[in-house]
């Protein structure tokens, strides 16, 4: 299949149970596009069928670039529908745990990121449900002001989210294990905007240490967890800069949900005046040769690079007051 509507395919971006996702080209609108395919095997199921499209449905209406959006929905002449998304080029935040835990900073400030897109979704009344690390892609935006790319979280895969309204009454069991809320393994009491709060505590706890605070395969796994017992504590990563991030992790993660952070956006704010912490009581990293070749200190992200900014903004003064000290050392 090289085709599919007036999209010609590239490369294949991603498979799952139900679908998979290719990159395609847009030869009418010069852009690179995700195409979405349900899978031949659950073509014939009309719930499937209907959960796919309601994903896509759900995906245009909401309006934030924190959410792919879609722009176009068709179907194969064999009956399978597909819809069409932007193509998000910059990965996923898999990619970036796979390579090992991030420095404290650089976690906090993805954390922050993820849970400002969250509350973006949120705030369109939508609860996510499946928030995970592969579902979490890179939008690369333009060069900050030390010639460094920059990235902001996007939230993909809808197939799980449901309007809060619906989410309260629902009693299946979905998600993913290791970054499900504990309510969302069980089969009464449904659930609201904090199972996703839940998940971005997991999720920042991976950036820390390179794996979920809870390795789970199973729903089995999530319920049997102590409802009394923190998450393992972070100092053995962290040292003495831990500060409070093991108590905002531990109220993040609560198993029950009346002791847990309540939005999005408060835990956003909190995550970022730590990241700031950390910062400022985190000494600068050497510099080796290749770095300073490329004008990067050793240890640098593209998520720390903002603290530059400030030096940046003196500089112009600095030379103004270097320019009036010379003229009036010469005047004498």
């Amino acid at each position: 299949m090289d085709v599919i509507g007036r999209y010609r395919l590239q490369s294949k971006i991603g498979a799952g149970a139900f679908a998979t996702v290719w990159r395609g080209y847009d030869d009418d609108l010069d852009i690179d596009v995700a195409v979405k395919v349900l899978a031949e095997n659950w073509a014939s199921r009309t719930d499937v069928r209907e959960r796919f499209l309601a994903e896509a449905r759900m995906m245009r209406r909401i309006a934030s670039d924190r959410v792919v959006r879609v722009f176009d929905l068709g179907q194969l002449p064999d009956g399978r529908p597909y819809f069409v998304m932007d193509h998000i080029g910059g990965g996923t935040l898999a990619e970036i745990i796979k390579r090992g835990p991030l420095n404290a900073a650089d976690a906090l400030w993805w954390g922050a990121d993820l849970a400002r897109a969250v509350a973006a979704l949120h705030e369109e009344g939508v609860v996510h449900r499946d928030i995970t690390p592969a579902n979490l892609l890179l939008r690369p935006t333009r060069a900050d002001s030390t010639g460094g790319g920059t990235h902001r979280i996007v939230l993909a895969d809808l197939g799980l989210a449901k309007r809060v309204a619906e989410a309260s009454g629902l009693t299946q069991a979905v998600g993913t294990p290791s970054y499900m809320a504990p309510e969302q393994g069980r089969e009464s009491g449904g659930f609201d905007e904090r199972a996703d709060v839940y998940a971005i505590g997991a999720v920042t706890y991976a950036l820390l240490t390179g794996r979920p605070p809870y390795v789970a395969s199973s729903i089995t796994d999530v319920l049997a967890r102590d409802p009394d017992a923190d998450p393992p504590s972070l100092r053995p990563w962290l040292g003495d800069s831990v500060g409070d991030i093991d108590a905002i992790l531990a109220r993040t993660l609560a198993y029950r949900v009346d002791e847990r952070w309540q939005r999005a956006d408060s835990l956003a704010e909190r995550l970022e005046a730590e990241a700031y912490r950390v910062e400022q009581e985190t000494p600068e990293p050497p510099v080796t040769a290749a770095a300073a070749a490329s004008g990067e200190k050793e240890g640098t992200t593209v998520a720390n690079r903002r603290r530059n900014w400030p030096v940046l903004l003196m500089l112009p003064v600095l030379l103004i007051l270097a320019g009036v000290g010379g003229w009036f050392l010469s005047g004498r």
